[in-house]
């Protein structure tokens, strides 16, 4: 189950997003960098107000700047009682150094490691984490207002953090400048936690006041613990995929089917079965049609819509997880990851070689379930007579 992380800077802010239903709350200042820290005194009340009704995180700055001082930050906010505290490191000896330094601090609390997606992050780091005690690891950006996490690593780069965290079995964070149409690209991941602070604030500036109808959105997007406690009764439902944007359940409320489709999306494949076709990639062009069941409840919201993004991520996400001999069993993988999406009824998959011939070759499959298959997370095999 993925949570909902919220940066507040003060005590007001805390109780907005406990009110909105975040999972973590976490105390930053935000007009001091990435992971600036707040007065430990400030930090410390948070803390007091917040009780055990939510857990809490503290941004203790970055090695980035000054090591030295990191440390006895580190120590102030651990004393607040805080029960995880964050550390910015460097991609240079300076991060590893810190990971090694703060390591005693580590016996008596929860640290996270952050890299940074804009600093050319070494994910070498997350095993030395492991090693000296952290609790857990995460993905941030150093420069606000220089793009999103998605701007500086793709979605096939994300699935292979995460991947590296669970090797090492490190808690796995998201942030960096998030919106509101990145929460249903990146569940699909599965991280412990997506992390929020513009996009929660008025007028999306981190530096500006929560705004409570902002809270409520990204919260809406992200499925909650309750919910994941209503479906133990039906264990085929993966509720990372029913809610949020793109994430709507199946239901007898559908009365319309939309058409989503990517067209001629061409990307290089690592993809053959003969030898000359491994050591190097191929072009690839992908041709995909979802037909998509909407909700009339929530047309004119984007909570209610199936993106074109989680379809072409999904494609990322199989290729960045390296060769694949057949055509097919890579057009079966796609078809199959977008049928996790209950809202989708059926796809057609068509994928062609573009280097092969002075023309294409390729497969093209179809894949359908009833909207009841789809609210369980079934899947079904092709229609008869198509290819596999």
């Amino acid at each position: 189950m993925t949570l909902m992380l919220a940066s507040v800077a003060s005590p007001a802010e805390a109780e907005a997003v406990w009110a909105g239903g975040a999972d973590i709350i976490d105390l930053k200042d935000p007009a001091n960098g990435a992971l600036g820290a707040l007065d430990a005194t400030v930090a410390a009340g948070i803390v007091r107000l917040v009780g055990k009704r939510k857990p809490v995180s503290a941004a203790a700055g970055s090695s980035l700047d000054a090591p030295g001082a990191l440390l006895d930050s580190v120590a102030a906010m651990a004393a607040t009682g805080a029960d995880y505290v964050k550390i910015g490191l460097s991609p240079d000896a300076a991060g590893a150094d810190c990971v090694r330094a703060v390591a005693p601090q580590a016996k008596t609390t929860k640290l996270v490691g952050v890299l940074f997606a804009d600093c050319a992050p070494d994910l070498g780091l997350l095993q030395l984490m492991a090693n000296n005690g952290f609790t857990g690891a995460m993905l941030d950006t150093a420069k606000k207002g220089a793009g999103r996490l998605l701007n500086h690593m793709d979605i096939a780069a994300l699935d292979g953090f995460i991947g590296h965290c669970r090797e090492n079995r490190l808690m796995a964070g998201l942030a960096g400048s998030l919106e509101a149409p990145d929460v249903p690209r990146l569940l699909p991941l599965e991280p412990d936690y997506l992390g929020f602070r513009g996009s929660l604030c008025h007028g999306r500036l981190r530096e500006g006041e929560i705004d409570p109808a902002s809270v409520r959105m990204i919260r809406d997007l992200i499925p909650r613990e309750a919910d994941a406690a209503d479906s133990r009764n039906d264990p085929g439902i993966d509720w990372r995929l029913h809610l949020g944007r793109g994430y709507v359940a199946a239901s007898e409320s559908f009365v319309e089917t939309d058409l989503i489709f990517v067209h001629d999306l061409v990307l290089p494949c690592a993809i053959g079965a003969y030898d000359f076709e491994r050591g190097h990639t191929q072009n690839v062009r992908f041709n995909i049609d979802a037909d998509v069941q909407r909700n009339d409840r929530r047309f004119d919201d984007m909570r209610g819509v199936f993106s074109y993004d989680v379809i072409i991520d999904s494609i990322k996400i199989i290729l960045g997880r390296g060769h694949v001999d057949l055509i097919e069993t890579l057009a079966s993988s796609v078809a199959d990851e977008i049928l996790r999406y209950p809202c989708v009824a059926r796809v057609c998959v068509r994928i062609e070689k573009l280097d092969v011939v002075r023309g294409t070759v390729g497969v093209e499959i179809k894949r359908e379930r009833t909207a009841e298959q789809a609210a369980a997370g079934a899947r079904v095999p092709a229609f008869p007579g198509n290819a596999a």
